[in-house]
């Protein structure tokens, strides 16, 4: 970040003068947020850090079939990466938020931590290595709000919170109801979309309510391959995957005397099916003379709630919880062969799954005092067991070769671990006069695998009059090695060097990892700084400017996949036979991302009865390797190479420009999204290519036809963009998975709503 660029924005802080407000502007067009804070909920312009938040209204008048492709369109800071070949990202697809990794940001239900997904991201895409949250295992007619701290926040929230965090509130509806009936195809005439959801509201009596949601989604695959010209014909499917998913939600609070029980949860049952690269005839011409493609099944079954009792006692507030997450992944390999079996190979395998299981326990407690305005102090202790196991695939499904495609879960151990982490935290705010607002937090966590940690937090926030405010805050964090980083290991089919190799991914703890340079994980520690302005010059009218540097040391990342003579004598000498390159877990590099996010927010009446309301928004992100560790036993061996490193740092857009628009006008709702991307860099084939700066538009009408009833059609994509040809593509597949526009193009929608 250049120094005068930050000087530039102190000076100007500055000289807006001493003069502050009495109250926060009227004219401030933000809703109230929770995210950031353990205190009074407050307005998004009144935060220390950067707050984005989207109703429930925003999120439906957008045409997208799941919650992941919404947010990529409201907030320039999330993008959605969309593998389609890689069997674990492609059906498991996970998102970033600051051009970060995709496990580096936290993500809370109700305030209380969500869990991460039990299948590793183990393909060579946006998020290798990582263990994602899956955010379309939350049915999007369940919530109420969507809160996004751009921020540094692990001294307040825990561990992962070093790109930010993502706070998904759920409706709290004690009355009525709503459905809706959704049908969607794109211009091909492929990813036929189904989505059916419907919710009902229960008074419990007393101010208590008990919220039911249950939604369908189906999406038919879509694909953007083209002849293949080693065959002459299509062989790929490249573009979403066929899935189905079963979302159940559950949100109740009910006061019971002095103390109020509450309870949230949501269950997804989802089956999805994605291809990896298509198979020559050469490689089985016997059962498949015509070559085949792989399907890769997932079954998957995710599970997250919490039960808890909060009141006051002297004075204090209280809250206990107990949050329970659980996601178990089970894949089957069907149009495929183990070649090492011979023409007797079966074409279907079970190739095993995994578990992952997270309990947590919290006691939180806050007060405020009236001696001094505005300030607030919370306290809290949690402790939390995680559980992660791999189920091995049938035999004939690893066996030699392996099946094509998916090669089944084959740890060369059990995998069958646990552990446990505990955590104290102290949470303070202090108003020293109104206007003027500080923030210190500091958190220990004591880990049962890999040690401890204390990080911190310091944030202000000074309102120097009635139009201007400045905000700054300065933290530590930290990222604890996931269990499934640590133990992590199968064998599966990766593209290296533009031929389809067997490569064996080891826990960093196996002798073989160990020979080549694996060491024992530590956590990953960052240090953010962020500086801001927010405007409020006018009614209705809001203007924010943020900059911010987030420098993450001892990063975790999934290895090169190392080959050669030395890495062949190892494998020998263990007696593996099914794999020719090796990978693991390491803490290799240094990184620091930096950039700037601006915004302008305008809502305000037009005409007689309508209402106008326009975002404009902007993110930059740059991210750069500062540092890069040797390998330990074999310095010619390279940790990470260039791929590996493209990857983390330079796959992902580097700036993202959205632009919002709403119009109410009587029995009329229009809306229209205009995205752009930004230039990313990618090396699908080997080569980097830099792929240039796309501009999509969505767009839609609705209208009212009755008081309960509702109409939408709406278009995505209208501008039928698709990313840059891939140069040297030459197996159908013109476009890169890297990026995050998605190769579906065009798509048309309609929408029957009703409310009751």
């Amino acid at each position: 970040m250049k120094q005068g660029i930050w000087a530039g924005a102190a000076g100007l802080a500055l000289s807006a003068g001493a003069a502050w407000a009495e109250t926060p502007p009227a004219q401030a067009v933000d809703e109230l947020v929770v995210v950031g804070s353990r205190g009074a909920a407050r307005l998004a312009t009144e935060t220390p850090a950067p707050v984005d938040v989207f109703g429930a209204e925003q999120l439906a008048d957008r045409g997208l079939n799941d919650l992941s492709k919404t947010l990529q369109t409201l907030a320039p800071a999330f993008n959605f990466p969309r593998s389609a070949t890689g069997p674990s990202s492609a059906n498991t697809r996970s998102a970033t938020l600051r051009g970060l990794g995709p496990d580096q940001v936290l993500v809370l239900i109700n305030g209380h931590r969500r869990h991460g997904s039990s299948v590793l991201n183990f393909n060579n895409t946006v998020g290798r290595g990582t263990v994602p949250i899956d955010f379309n295992t939350i049915p999007a007619s369940a919530i109420q709000r969507v809160e996004i701290l751009r921020d540094g926040a692990a001294a307040q929230y825990g561990s992962d919170a070093i790109a930010g965090v993502i706070n998904i509130v759920l409706r709290d509806d004690a009355t009525g109801g709503a459905g809706s009936l959704q049908l969607g195809e794109t211009e091909d005439g492929d990813g036929a979309t189904v989505i059916a959801a419907a919710r009902q509201g229960f008074d419990l009596g007393q101010g208590g309510f008990l919220m039911l949601d249950a939604e369908l989604r189906k999406r038919g695959h879509t694909n953007s391959a083209e002849v293949d010209p080693r065959v002459g014909r299509i062989t790929q499917r490249h573009g979403d995957p066929d899935s189905r998913d079963l979302n159940l939600a559950l949100n109740a609070e009910r006061p019971l005397g002095p103390v109020t029980f509450y309870a949230f949860a949501t269950l997804d049952d989802r089956k999805s099916e994605s291809t990896p690269l298509f198979r020559l005839p050469t490689v089985a011409p016997t059962i498949y003379p015509n070559g085949f493609l792989p399907l890769v099944r997932l079954d998957m079954r995710d599970f997250g709630g919490a039960v808890g009792l909060k009141g006051e006692a002297a004075g204090w507030i209280w809250d206990l919880s107990d949050t329970l997450g659980y996601d178990r992944g089970a894949f089957e390999v069907d149009n495929t062969v183990n070649t090492s079996l011979g023409a007797s190979s079966p074409r279907r395998f079970d190739a095993g799954g995994t578990r992952y299981g997270q309990n947590l326990v919290n006691l939180t407690v806050s007060r405020s005092f009236a001696i001094l305005s505005g300030a607030n102090l919370a306290a809290g202790l949690e402790h939390r067991y995680e559980q992660f196991r791999i189920r091995p695939g049938e035999p004939a499904s690893f066996q030699g070769a392996g099946a094509q495609g998916f090669p089944g879960y084959n740890p060369p151990t059990p995998v069958d671990v646990d552990r446990t982490a505990f955590s104290a935290f102290l949470d303070g705010e202090l108003s020293l006069r109104k206007g003027l607002d500080l923030g210190l937090a500091g958190r220990f966590e004591d880990y049962s695998d890999f040690g401890r940690k204390t990080v911190g937090k310091a944030s202000l926030f000074w309102r120097a009059n009635d139009w201007l405010a400045v905000r700054a805050t300065t933290s530590t964090g930290f990222r604890a090695p996931a269990l499934q980083q640590q133990y992590f290991s199968t064998v599966t089919s990766q593209l290296s060097g533009g031929a389809l190799v067997n490569v064996g991914t080891f826990a960093v703890s196996d002798p073989v990892a160990r020979a080549l340079g694996a060491t024992p994980l530590k956590a990953e520690t960052s240090k953010s700084y962020s500086a801001g302005i927010v405007l409020t010059p006018a009614p209705h009218l809001s203007l924010t400017a943020d900059l911010f540097r987030i420098d993450v040391d001892d990063r975790i990342a999934l290895s090169e996949s190392l080959a050669g003579a030395s890495v062949a004598a190892i494998l020998t000498a263990r007696g593996i036979t099914n794999a020719s390159q090796v990978r693991f877990f390491t803490n290799a590099a240094d990184t620091r991302t930096e950039g700037w996010e601006a915004a302008a927010h305008w809502s305000g009446a037009v005409g007689g009865d309508g209402r106008l309301d326009l975002t404009l928004a902007y993110g930059s992100y740059d991210s750069d390797v500062r540092r890069l560790k040797a390998n330990p036993v074999l310095p010619t061996l390279p940790l990470l190479g260039p791929q590996s490193i493209g990857v983390m740092t330079d796959a992902q857009p580097r700036n993202k420009l959205t632009l919002a628009g709403g119009l109410d006008w009587g029995r009329w709702t229009l809306t229209a999204d205009l995205i752009r991307y930004g230039k990313w860099t990618a090396a699908p084939l080997g080569p980097s290519q830099t792929f240039g700066a796309k501009f999509t538009l969505d767009l839609s009408a609705a209208y009212d036809l009755t008081e309960r009833l509702n109409l939408r059609a709406g278009v995505i994509n209208a501008t039928d963009a698709y990313p840059d040809r891939v140069i040297g593509a030459n197996d159908g597949r013109p476009y890169t998975e890297a990026g995050g526009l998605g190769v579906d193009g065009r798509e048309y929608y309609l929408r029957l709503s009703a409310r009751w």
